[in-house]
């Protein structure tokens, strides 16, 4: 599953290093731009060759999911608005959290000591799984979440009452500051601490579906705990 570009990696724990290099891609979220892993101002991507990756994770479909601990100040928000939350596909909801299995996707690593930008590229997809919000009258779904770290973004569909309002919105920001040190169990690597906030694109168009102006830019969901199969 994984690959890089060094021998000794290869040789000295695979699994491990995989992981690592996601931690770093998920600790970036939501640093300041001069992290080295926030987007550029200049993509050079698009300006110079992209040199070998440190590390890459060419498919993440072995899973497991996302989950996002709801925050009390997120669900006292929804109530306020008369907002029932909900699962969709195969996305569960038990004791507060949401989980999301992790369907595919991939993520390469980069030096950061060196000029290529953003040191961490590509994404974690949750294809067929999401949530619902149910108030007034309309039903509003939020499902095939894409996480990019490159970005800090989470981009999804949005479905009302059954018809496409956008196909790739971007649903939620994803602050890492408060990420935990990476944490094996078994052979899985877990990620817990990123916060989960609505995206001022949400925010409106939610407001704008249900006759509001509760929903605010950066109202904090939850907390998220990735946990990616390493083999």
């Amino acid at each position: 599953m994984f690959s890089s570009s060094k021998s000794s990696v290869l040789k000295g724990g695979l699994g491990i290093v995989a992981v690592g290099a996601l931690a770093f891609s998920l600790s970036a979220c939501s640093m300041s731009s001069d992290s080295g892993s926030s987007s550029p101002s200049k993509d050079t991507t698009k300006s110079e060759s992209a040199p070998e990756p440190v590390v890459s994770l060419p498919d993440l479909s072995k899973g497991v999911d996302t989950q996002v601990t709801v925050d009390a100040g997120f669900v006292d928000a929804l109530t306020s608005l008369g907002l029932t939350p909900g699962t969709v596909g195969t996305a569960t909801f038990t004791d507060g959290v949401f989980a999301f299995p992790i369907t595919g996707g991939n993520v390469d690593y980069y030096d950061p000591a060196k000029s290529y930008r953003p040191y961490v590229q590509g994404e974690i997809d949750h294809a067929g799984s999401g949530i619902s919000l149910t108030g007034g009258g309309k039903v509003v779904e939020l499902t095939d979440f894409v996480i990019d770290p490159g970005t800090s973004e989470l981009h999804g569909k949005v479905t009302v009452d059954g018809t496409v309002a956008a196909e790739d919105a971007f649903l939620f920001d994803l602050h890492g500051g408060t990420l935990k040190p990476l944490q094996m169990e078994g052979t899985n690597g877990v990620l817990e601490g990123t916060t989960v906030h609505i995206s001022a694109d949400a925010a409106k168009l939610l407001n704008s579906t249900f006759g509001t102006d509760a929903v605010k830019a950066q109202l904090l969901v939850g907390v998220a705990k990735i946990t990616v199969a390493t083999e």
